[in-house]
């Protein structure tokens, strides 16, 4: 699927649509629009909180409709211990709304129920997206 970042909202329906389960994980290059489809994800699932890219604390808590939403931006995760200081695993089960931001730095312990979504910017300037 290609899409214009105009067209925003509607993916995030969409990623939204296609998932089983509430664990999205977003994959893409630095500035391919993670957070920006993020924020949209976000208010689609009813917060009205600012949403911003948990770079450095690795973690922000937004208020939705129907309870918390995580959000994950792993960039800056220097190994797997850190993942479990700040209580990963506890998140991961909870069974909130969990999005994740550079899910390979974590990979061998995402369960299986995950939703992987891949981000490219093409040189157009449109984003194509593969959910998997």
């Amino acid at each position: 699927m290609k899409y214009d970042l105009n067209e925003t909202e509607k993916v995030a329906k969409h990623i939204l649509n296609k998932s089983e389960n509430k664990l999205i994980a977003f994959k893409g290059n630095l500035g391919a629009g993670k957070t920006t489809l993020i924020k949209a994800i976000v208010k689609n699932l009813g917060s009205d909180d600012v949403v911003s890219s948990p770079t450095f604390s690795l973690v922000n808590e937004y208020a939705g409709k129907d309870g918390p939403i995580y959000h994950f931006d792993l960039y800056r995760l220097e190994d797997i211990e850190e993942a479990y200081a700040i209580g990963l695993d506890e998140y991961l089960d909870s069974g909130a709304w969990c999005l994740i931001e550079w899910p390979e730095r974590i990979m061998e312990v995402l369960p299986e129920n995950v939703t992987f979504v891949e981000i490219n910017k093409q040189l157009n300037g449109k984003r194509e997206l593969k959910i998997d």
